[in-house]
């Protein structure tokens, strides 16, 4: 399985279970594209699921990296190593 990880604005995320990490998905009337994974977290105290991140298609590459930046401090799942 795959938790994919929806950024859908500043300290609004929803992470869902999905079997595949398509290139794009559609949530609540939302495109969402892949902007990165999924990959296989390091060994942490817990085992993770690979981690998909998607974030609406609309936004720039530096719209993405700080609705990324904003969500990290609560998301576990965003400050994984790989």
């Amino acid at each position: 399985m795959i938790s994919a990880v929806f950024l859908v604005a500043p300290h609004v995320v929803a992470i869902e279970r999905v079997e595949e990490a398509p290139e794009f998905l559609d949530r609540e009337g939302v495109t969402f594209s892949l902007r990165g994974g999924p990959r296989q977290p390091r060994p942490t105290d817990r085992v993770w699921d690979c981690i998909a991140v998607y974030a609406p298609d609309e936004l720039s590459e530096e719209e993405f990296q700080h609705l990324y930046e904003a969500n990290k401090p609560t998301v576990p799942e965003l400050n994984l190593h790989y």
